[in-house]
């Protein structure tokens, strides 16, 4: 095993503390600066570039999960055309922060920018006046505002750096832009940073085949954040709908013409639930399994002594054939000791309870029939949100 091998397998827990010591005593001073340089040694998986074809990388995480060095070390590597960055250096790279502000102080001479994840020896010169980084190599990357479209107009790239696309306020107009200025080089490449919000421009990129994703949450990066940082965060905002999205790193939509918004949810969330006098799991079939058919939703839900009603779990199915929301619904039920499976037979009829019965036959179904449309049955238990019952 080479010392560079041996190396990740030690940071990836592979390894023992007692190998990695003996690796790193035996490496003369020349060596530990190329090692700790080499950030495909110490990276986390999600922060390297993924192995699959992809047009853009989409880097998505939550407030210090790592996003800033990932997108840096990527335009260190195909600045310098490093081995599993780029086959050969990228001549005219694009830097796009939210502000001129943010392109300076954070994408290029932040803590985990491109100046400080480059060595005394590739680190390229930085012309503020001119809001550029010039490599010995020839590689020039100009760093843009995304509040200022019209900049893209004229320049070309090979390769492009947007961070925090998620807050941009001209989010679709820069990034049109800059679509028409990747036009050098074999396959021009763009890496997007951000934490995740729901704006239709970061859905459609993340919707797109070209586009490949990796996720981290901030735990993920505890080891190099301020020792209380992520236990202050957790303890304040663990379970809240800002939480998911700045620590986690999930979307989170919130649609205004839901009987439901995102605020009533969050307030009526609990850590744990009181004793239940009864439990059941609903099961509300799709009338077909293909891609675009409708979920199978499946819900556990239960009831106390003050008939305050919880969600217990949504183990909702997508394209699921009959047999596997079965075998989902029957295995929730087991796991929450439930009273009863409750099904609605509009779409499958008799069906329904036939294929529950073939996951497990001891299971009691109760069979039930809408009358009425989704939104009028949904209308009372919104109430009920209301009403934080």
């Amino acid at each position: 095993m080479s010392s560079a091998t041996s190396l990740r397998a030690a940071f990836r827990g592979l390894v023992s503390k007692q190998q990695l010591d003996a690796l790193l005593e035996g490496l003369s001073a020349a060596e530990m600066e190329k090692v700790l340089a080499a950030w495909d040694i110490w990276a986390r998986l999600d922060q390297l570039p993924p192995q699959t074809p992809w047009t853009t990388w989409a880097v998505i995480g939550g407030r210090g999960a790592g996003k800033t060095r990932a997108g840096a070390e990527w335009v260190r590597g195909v600045a310098l055309g490093l081995p599993g960055f780029s086959d050969t250096p990228a001549e005219r790279i694009a830097l796009i922060g939210g502000t001129a502000w943010d392109a300076r102080e954070v994408i290029v001479e932040g803590v985990s920018g491109i100046l400080a994840v480059h060595g005394n020896a590739d680190r390229p010169r930085w012309e503020s006046s001119r809001g550029r980084l010039l490599w010995a190599n020839g590689a020039i990357a100009q760093t843009f505002s995304a509040e200022e479209p019209e900049s893209l107009r004229g320049p070309q790239f090979a390769a492009a750096w947007c961070d925090e696309i998620g807050k941009w306020k001209r989010a679709q107009e820069v990034f049109d832009m800059l679509q028409f200025a990747m036009r050098l080089g074999d396959a021009p490449r763009q890496i997007i940073t951000t934490t995740p919000r729901p704006t239709a421009l970061l859905k459609r990129i993340l919707a797109d085949p070209g586009t490949a994703v990796t996720r981290a949450a901030t735990a993920k990066n505890a080891a190099n954040l301020a020792p209380e940082f992520l236990s202050v965060l957790l303890a304040r905002y663990k379970g809240t709908r800002l939480g998911r999205q700045e620590i986690d790193g999930e979307m989170v939509e919130e649609n205004s013409g839901a009987l439901w918004s995102r605020a009533q949810i969050e307030k009526c969330r609990v850590e744990k639930h009181p004793p239940l006098t009864r439990i059941i799991i609903a099961v509300d079939p799709a009338a077909a399994s293909h891609r675009r058919a409708d979920a199978c939703g499946i819900v556990a839900a239960g009831i106390d002594a003050e008939r305050v009603i919880y969600v217990l779990e949504d183990a909702t199915l997508s394209a699921a054939r009959p047999v596997q929301w079965a075998e989902r619904a029957v295995a929730l039920y087991h796991r929450f000791e439930a009273d009863a499976l409750v099904a609605e037979v509009n779409q499958g009829g008799d069906m329904v309870a036939a294929v529950i019965a073939q996951a497990d036959a001891n299971v009691p179904v109760l069979n039930v029939r809408a009358t009425r449309g989704k939104y009028l049955r949904a209308a009372p238990v919104a109430q009920l949100y209301e009403q934080g019952r």
